[in-house]
């Protein structure tokens, strides 16, 4: 089987709402309440991928995962951190694809020049919380009962992590068009495609 990390683009809207949607519909990981529909979905990855990377991750040209970087606040001192996602396909987990989504998209945001990252997470979410503290997140408080979805209010906890350094005069962080389809960026990208377990699925 073959693995592949590359850019996510519009195409992948209906692969990447496969893996979004029970998560709406089903849980209280997302926020959301109304299922996009996949042209919303297009819209989402088009509009991200003017400054930040959305990454997918393929296993035989099957979309088992997928992980972005968004704006962390909008005004201009918070420029340098972002908020990051990552989503994969109960077919393909507990094999590495979480970790190796993570590994290449934390590259690209340090090769654009992002220093800091924040995941929040609706709790409780155990797996997640020990996914992203394997990546290096550390917590850092609780919104409590900030949001009210599937009869219940929940917590969401965020947990940050250092990508770069907190140096003076920080030059700002570089739009992704600016290095796109160069060596330093697709290897940027591939940097975890090796730590996926591609074995063929169980039947």
């Amino acid at each position: 089987m073959k693995t592949t990390i590359r850019e996510a683009s519009r195409d992948d809207s209906a692969g990447i709402l496969d893996i979004y949607g029970p998560v709406v519909a089903n849980t209280a990981i997302s926020f959301e309440v109304e299922v996009p529909t996949i042209e919303e979905m297009a819209e989402r990855i088009e509009q991200t991928t003017v400054n930040y990377p959305w990454i997918v991750l393929e296993i035989d040209r099957q979309v088992a995962g997928y992980a972005y970087a968004s704006q962390h606040r909008a005004r201009s001192a918070y420029q340098w951190s972002v908020d990051v996602s990552v989503y994969v396909d109960e077919r393909f987990r507990r094999r590495g694809v979480a970790k190796a989504l993570y590994t290449s998209l934390f590259t690209t945001l340090e090769l654009l020049g992002y220093v800091n990252m924040f995941a929040g997470i609706a709790l409780p979410n155990p797996g997640s919380v020990g996914l992203h503290e394997s990546m290096g997140f550390e917590p850092v408080g609780v919104y409590r009962s900030v949001g009210y979805k599937l009869g219940a209010w929940r917590d969401v906890g965020w947990w940050q992590r250092d990508l770069g350094m907190h140096v003076s005069q920080p030059k700002p962080p570089k739009k992704v068009k600016s290095v796109r389809g160069s060596d330093v960026w697709l290897r940027a990208l591939w940097a975890g495609e090796s730590m996926v377990d591609d074995q063929p699925l169980a039947d």
